[in-house]
């Protein structure tokens, strides 16, 4: 899988595009952290990416086919999101949530076969979350409730996924954890992932590729910038 982006523009108005001209590869097999400051526009280039929000201008290729010409299950195979903000769900068990992430793939009313219920299984297993399972989603803390969405986006076997903040509630450890986690996931089962952070440290430490929205642009940065951009905040 190939994520080609070429002079796109994304935002809400094509005379104020948020981000502009992005030329940019991002390949299956390697997590990619996005970074910036806050209200820049990392939100809002995901948004786009999953088709959430049409671009504004310029291509966005999923292995060299334009994003517009996906249909929205088509679009639900391919690409996943987990989004920072609280699902607005309750009374659903989670592993009802996780099962979710098998919609594309079951039949009207939804019905989860034997196989949708071992991929539910391992989406629980790698996220480390057995003892959630018989919990309802309104019970659980907000770090118990973002690995269960992460638990659901890994279900959905898209070979995207894309992740806004998803260690924004984790205490340290397991902001880590779930680093080396979705680092292990694009390694080990080739998925193309890529998510927003304000975790430098974490960021540099697991990425295989960074990127930085800054003044209305990406760019693509290394980790001896961002290490030296680090060592800067702790000095002062």
């Amino acid at each position: 899988m190939v994520i080609h982006l070429s002079h796109l523009s994304v935002g809400y108005s094509p005379s104020h595009p948020v981000i502009s001209d992005i030329d940019l590869e991002l390949k299956s097999g390697q997590l990619s952290c996005l970074i910036g400051e806050n209200g820049i526009g990392k939100s809002t280039l995901l948004k786009t990416l999953t088709g959430f929000l049409p671009k504004l201008k310029g291509s966005l290729l999923f292995d060299n086919r334009d994003i517009a010409s996906f249909s929205q299950r088509e679009l639900a195979r391919m690409v996943s999101i987990v989004l920072t903000q609280k699902p607005d769900v309750q009374n659903l068990s989670v592993e009802e949530i996780i099962g979710l992430g098998r919609s594309p793939y079951t039949g009207f009313f939804g019905r989860l076969r034997i196989e949708d219920r071992m991929v539910v299984n391992d989406a629980i297993a790698t996220m480390g979350i057995e003892k959630l399972r018989g919990r309802m989603i309104q019970t659980l803390s907000d770090g118990e409730r973002q690995k269960v969405m992460i638990a659901k986006a890994i279900a959905q076997e898209t070979p995207i996924i894309l992740l806004d903040e998803p260690t924004a509630f984790l205490d340290f450890p397991s902001k880590a954890e779930t680093f080396q986690s979705l680092q292990r996931m694009a390694h080990e089962r080739d998925k193309l992932i890529l998510l927003s952070t304000h975790d430098l440290e974490l960021a540099v430490r697991f990425a295989d590729g960074l990127l930085e929205v800054k003044n209305g642009t990406l760019q693509a940065v290394s980790v001896t910038e961002v290490k030296a951009s680090i060592n800067a905040i702790i000095d002062s």
